[in-house]
């Protein structure tokens, strides 16, 4: 626990350990004598959500400033997405196909975490969702380089926890997708689209709203593989129909390869000026 030595007033930690050495008696048992910071049963009540959602949100920004992490480059796609080697035990010959794709994610975040050691190990910090497929390829590359990278886990019903390659003080777990998908962007310095299901679709058009908004500055968006992208959504469509501008359409860049995204990155520059709101 933090010890603020500047402070007048004693600390809570202290209090918490001397509430759990009183007598027992029906009074110390009973829910009410609970300080409200140790009661859990307190703080999973559905009136205190907006307590929740501050937690985990100032939880993981004041672990990452502890750490050190000054920027991310964000890695979204399928969880389904096989090694190479395990390409036969697929669900469909398409996802077979994909294989080719971890081995991208590997190669990328191998690259981008040379640099960011290079640079001390603060920026362009690989971060996935931290479970298996695209996401365990972008951990295991940066873990092969020696670096470090983020696990943004969730709890979910039937999967979720975080993979063997993810840095152990960067294991974050959210509950509130909201938060999860928040702390996703807040740092990034690029953000790289795998093929990939509802999860990937979702993140990526929150990310493409918040930079055509000014919600966002504007960072490379990356997505690979444009023959599944175009099949996915099809841009032209949305242009004809005025629901997105052409301009819109500059937001993002297709690559097939690592080297190919890594050489975007390094020579990326803005593409016309788009107005942000400032972060308050």
């Amino acid at each position: 626990m933090t010890d603020d030595r500047n402070s007048l007033f004693r600390h809570a930690d202290s209090d918490y350990e001397t509430a759990r050495q009183v007598p027992d008696t029906p009074q110390t048992r009973s829910p009410a004598y609970r300080l409200a910071f140790a009661d859990e049963d307190f703080l999973l009540r559905r009136e205190l959500r907006s307590v929740r959602l501050q937690l985990e949100l100032m939880k993981f920004d004041l672990l990452l400033d502890e750490e050190g992490i000054r920027s991310t480059v964000v890695l979204f796609g399928g969880a389904r997405i096989r090694r190479p080697e395990e390409k036969a035990e697929a669900r469909t010959p398409a996802l077979a196909e994909m294989s080719r794709f971890y081995e991208e994610a590997r190669a990328f975040s191998r690259a981008m975490t040379e640099k960011s050691v290079a640079s001390g190990g603060g920026e362009f910090v690989i971060a996935t969702g931290g479970g298996p497929g695209v996401m365990e390829a972008g951990n295991r590359g940066a873990h092969e380089a020696g670096g470090r990278s983020l696990g943004l886990n969730i709890v979910l019903p039937h999967e979720q926890a975080p993979n063997a390659f993810v840095t152990p003080e960067l294991a974050f777990n959210f509950h509130y997708f909201a938060i999860r998908k928040m702390h996703f962007l807040m740092r990034a310095r690029a953000v790289c689209a795998f093929p990939g299901g509802f999860g990937t679709l979702d993140e990526l058009f929150e990310t493409l709203t918040l930079i055509q908004t000014g919600r966002m500055k504007q960072v490379p968006v990356l997505l690979f593989g444009r023959e599944f992208w175009e099949k996915v959504v099809n841009w032209d469509v949305l242009v004809e129909a005025g629901t997105i501008a052409a301009a819109d359409l500059e937001l993002f860049r297709y690559v097939e390869s690592a080297d190919e995204a890594c050489e975007i990155i390094e020579s990326w520059a803005p593409r016309g000026a788009r107005e942000t709101i400032p972060d308050r």
